[in-house]
């Protein structure tokens, strides 16, 4: 297993996100939260054991309770100090689903499985994880998030020094997600993107919601740290190619959200091919005609 993210990083970035604790940078986990509570607000059924994966702030779990069809709500983290007072969470690593299988009837996963090394793995985690015909929700940031901060870091690196080094981390697209998906055995997957842009006064307010996001650089192979020229001349360019008339730049964020079940015999199946009882032509009300051989 290739090794993209340093996991000790990671967990540095979080922990200093959530010891400074800026409440202005949770508007991406707040979006999230309540676009998949929304989701789940329209499944006729309710979840008696529901967990929320890491989802640092927790808007994830509230937003889901609120729909008024969950029963009792466990939150994973990697760390005690993200619980309030009296509420059952259970440390592990980002990278672990620490539930028995067949557990859980519910799983959200907001804005954290970006940041896994063996995705693949976590994905069958939580399928295993979940009851038969329970439901995994989750959102994550896909490709296209932060595609301007990515190209004006490469540009005046390139500039400055003669070369570059990955400085945004790689993120997934919905075919991406839909085959991780697959290879995990969910059942009826639903995956679809939604595009967020947000506006700032320069590349500098956006650097400090990055890092109040905890999403400061965390890959493995990172590059040599960088000077504060090189920051302006990043600036300039950001500001030379994605501003507005009005002088903000833009920085787009992508958003994946999928929905999965685990398996059960009740959940409706593809026909076979071949089973149709009436022909395609005829619904269309066209004539059909043979190809050549």
């Amino acid at each position: 297993m290739e090794t993209i993210f340093d996991k000790a990083l990671i967990a540095a970035h979080r922990h200093r996100a959530l010891v400074n604790n800026d409440p202005k940078a949770a508007f991406l986990l707040d979006i999230a939260a309540e676009e998949m509570a929304e989701r789940l607000a329209v499944v006729e059924r309710t979840f008696e054991t529901a967990v929320e994966l890491h989802g640092a702030t927790g808007a994830a779990a509230r937003a889901a309770q609120a729909t008024g069809k969950i029963g009792a709500m466990i939150r994973v983290e990697s760390e005690r100090a993200y619980a309030i007072p009296g509420e059952a969470l259970i440390e592990a690593p980002l990278e672990d689903v620490p539930l028995e299988p067949q557990s859980a009837n519910l799983i959200l996963a907001p804005l954290s499985l970006h940041l896994t090394n063996d995705t693949p793995g976590v994905f069958i985690q939580i399928r295993r994880a979940l009851k038969p015909d329970g439901l995994f929700l989750a959102a994550i940031p896909g490709a296209g998030t932060l595609q301007e901060l990515r190209d004006v870091l490469l540009a005046a690196e390139a500039e400055l020094t003669g070369g570059a080094s990955p400085r945004v981390i790689p993120f997934a697209d919905v075919r991406d997600v839909g085959s991780l998906m697959q290879r995990a055995g969910f059942a009826l997957p639903v995956i679809d993107a939604e595009n967020y842009t947000v506006r700032y006064d320069s590349l500098f307010p956006l650097m400090r919601d990055l890092r109040a996001m905890g999403m400061s650089n965390p890959l493995a192979a990172r590059g040599r740290a960088l000077t504060r020229a090189f920051f302006l001349r990043a600036a300039e360019i950001y500001a030379e190619r994605y501003a507005d008339p009005d002088g903000r730049i833009r920085a787009t964020f992508s958003i994946i959200y999928v929905s999965g079940w685990a398996p059960h015999e009740s959940q409706q199946k593809p026909l076979k091919p071949g089973s149709a009882k009436a022909r395609l032509a005829d619904a269309l009300k066209v004539d059909e005609h043979k190809l050549r051989q």
